[in-house]
């Protein structure tokens, strides 16, 4: 039976976990910031800049759709004004089954977007479900799959609740690793912790214990600690490894030597709109 691992490390073999071939993104028009969620939109409301958060993720659309990826649309709502970040909502489960594991969202706000984004996924041709009980569990945030094996890095204590992995663990049939994130500016694991390949992420170290940094370092050996200050001005560690390639945020320049050094293409993107409501690349897209 699958489980969760608080402390220590799954024993495997696992199984393998295909790469992506296409990626959900929500359609931006009526991205805004009207309340404070995070630590990063203390003081943002009302500042984006609508055209051009419009043109930033056209370019990603772009870029994605350049490495290979098929990209699927979740058409904008009124009112649901942080759907653009579509790692949120749902989690695929990347088996060739079809099947999404719906989120519930912390802040009541954005709960109807899982509803939007669950229609999409249907008339697509998906299979939605959400977990048993009542856990908050923001999907993709806090849920990241271990390049290439069928085990799933976790995050939670500010967004998703504990109770969620054990569920979430029963769901997708596989191994998770439970991280308790200790720093609110790091609120999702996707904004401290970016899987590069198999044995090598990014990863902030003041985001987590020192228990939890060593077992990072066992699952990736070559993992590479980025500072916090390029963490959170260019949100390094929310950049994205697909298909050989990483797109980041212009000028995080720890991560993409990092990344470059493993043989990775750089894609270097401006996502400033999105990093004034504390989100990038990943936050931005779903892949599948």
């Amino acid at each position: 039976m699958p489980s969760v691992y608080d402390t220590g490390l799954p024993p495997g073999p696992f199984a393998d976990l295909p790469p992506p071939t296409c990626a959900l993104m929500a359609h931006p028009a009526d991205f805004q910031i009207v309340w404070e969620i995070n630590a990063h939109m203390s003081g943002r409301a009302g500042s984006v800049d609508v055209s051009l958060a419009h043109a930033q993720w056209t370019r990603l659309r772009e870029a994605l759709e350049a490495i290979g990826l098929e990209i699927l649309v979740v058409p904008a709502s009124p009112g649901l004004c942080d759907l653009v970040f579509t790692a949120n909502q749902s989690f695929p489960m990347r088996d060739g089954s079809r099947r999404i594991v719906l989120a519930k969202m912390r802040a009541l706000e954005r709960a109807p977007e899982v509803l939007v984004v669950a229609k999409t996924w249907t008339q697509a041709g998906y299979l939605v479900e959400p977990l048993r009980g009542d856990p908050v569990f923001e999907a993709g945030g806090d849920a990241l799959w271990v390049p290439g094996r069928r085990v799933v890095l976790c995050g939670h204590g500010f967004r998703t609740d504990r109770p969620a992995l054990d569920e979430l663990a029963l769901a997708i049939d596989a191994p998770i690793v439970a991280f308790h994130l200790q720093d609110e500016r790091f609120y999702h694991l996707d904004t401290c912790l970016c899987p590069l390949d198999s044995t090598c992420a990014l990863y902030v170290a003041e985001a987590f214990s020192e228990a939890d940094v060593a077992r990072i370092l066992q699952i990736f050996p070559q993992a590479v600690a980025i500072s916090v200050d390029e963490a959170t001005t260019h949100f390094s560690c929310n950049g994205a490894s697909i298909r050989g390639h990483f797109l980041v945020q212009r000028g995080a320049d720890q991560a993409i030597e990092v990344a470059r050094s493993r043989g990775l293409v750089i894609v270097q993107l401006d996502t400033g709109e999105f990093l004034k409501s504390g989100g990038s690349v990943t936050c931005l897209h779903n892949v599948f």
